[in-house]
């Protein structure tokens, strides 16, 4: 898929306002789908979030990032706490948020007896000493992910 002419389609479709910039794919973001330089407008785009979770979810989140820079571009409110910002990305169907993409492998799965509450840890934790956080319950080690 060529991004550039992607991210150019979805604005014109979507905002019927052109983008004049760059859109890269950028293989080390790793907890954002999408960021906007407002120093020389180009977008990045995580091709992790494509490959997972399909073009349906991707297009959402060049949404996201197209909202940033029209915004910009206007000179309105393009950050995430502006009213601006919040109502064009409801009006044009934004994700708010970026879809997880980090999997549990390699990690451990602590349950509380009591509560039920899940825990995930890169570290084994003492099951003597250590207590859950809800309810002081015990925990127990249901498995080891890896």
């Amino acid at each position: 898929m060529n991004l550039n002419e992607y991210v150019k389609q979805v604005s014109l479709e979507d905002f019927d306002w052109e983008f004049r910039h760059q859109a890269y794919w950028n293989k080390r973001l790793r907890t954002t789908g999408g960021r906007f330089f407002p120093k020389d407008g180009h977008l990045d785009f995580n091709p992790k979030i494509y490959e997972a979770f399909g073009l349906e979810t991707f297009r959402k989140i060049v949404r996201h990032e197209l909202v940033h820079y029209h915004l910009y571009y206007q000179g309105k409110g393009y950050r995430h706490k502006d009213r601006d910002f919040k109502e064009l990305l409801k009006q044009v169907g934004g994700l708010r948020y970026t879809p997880s993409i980090s999997s549990p492998e390699g990690r451990l799965h602590y349950q509380c007896q009591q509560c039920h509450a899940d825990f995930y840890r890169k570290r084994q934790i003492d099951l003597k000493r250590y207590r859950c956080g809800r309810c002081k319950g015990k925990l127990r080690l249901l498995k080891q992910e890896r």
